[in-house]
């Protein structure tokens, strides 16, 4: 059966100071996975270095360990893509990078401290609301490029029974949502900085 994916429309962030990341932004209303549709577009050739994908939902994310990602309305489902070509060593821990530069952008934005379960999940007391999900090409040593899939649950309410225990959201916790496009463009920036100090771009 085919997945429902909306026509993508190119959109742009403010306040983005990045040399590549974030500048080819791309949205669909909803999609099957952002990280599926980000490997479509590299097998098929039809890619730029820093683009970043976004749904509002989608129907069939990838989660960890193979699980779905469900995203409702209104929360944060992204995937990006920065080529490297550097020394595997280079990239060491970044997942748990990322999440520490979510986790301070939450903070500064919001005045919420998310808890990080490492390696890629973020949590809220024991509730899961936020995780990360990083693939790579590696040729030998070598990583050619870093494809990063984000998802966290912004205003979500409600929640499939299977999870409704587990899973949480900013909205439910603390009655407050992040303004997306503020956060894409600040996870751009620092997100970019630090992996440009690390290979020396």
């Amino acid at each position: 059966m085919q997945e429902l994916m909306t026509y993508p429309r190119n959109v742009s962030l403010k306040n983005l100071e990045t040399k590549t990341l974030g500048k080819n932004y791309i949205y669909y209303d909803e999609i099957d996975s952002t990280q599926k549709e980000m490997w479509r577009r590299i097998e098929r050739n039809e890619i730029k270095n820093g683009t970043l994908i976004r749904a509002e939902k989608q129907s069939s994310g990838i989660g960890t360990h193979g699980r779905t990602w469900y995203t409702n309305e209104k929360n944060i489902a992204f995937s990006f893509y920065m080529e490297l070509n550097c020394d595997i060593n280079k990239i060491d821990g970044i997942t748990i990078q990322i999440a520490t530069i979510i986790v301070d952008i939450v903070e500064e934005m919001l005045g919420i401290k998310l808890n990080i379960k490492p390696p890629n999940d973020l949590y809220v007391k024991d509730k899961k609301i936020g995780g990360i999900l990083t693939q790579t090409r590696v040729n030998g040593s070598v990583v050619k490029f870093l494809v990063v899939g984000i998802g966290i649950n912004n205003s979500q309410i409600n929640f499939e029974c299977e999870i409704e225990n587990i899973a949480t959201s900013l909205k439910k916790e603390f009655g407050i949502e992040i303004d997306i496009d503020r956060f894409l463009a600040e996870f751009c920036n620092r997100i970019e900085a630090e992996i440009l100090k690390r290979i020396g771009g």
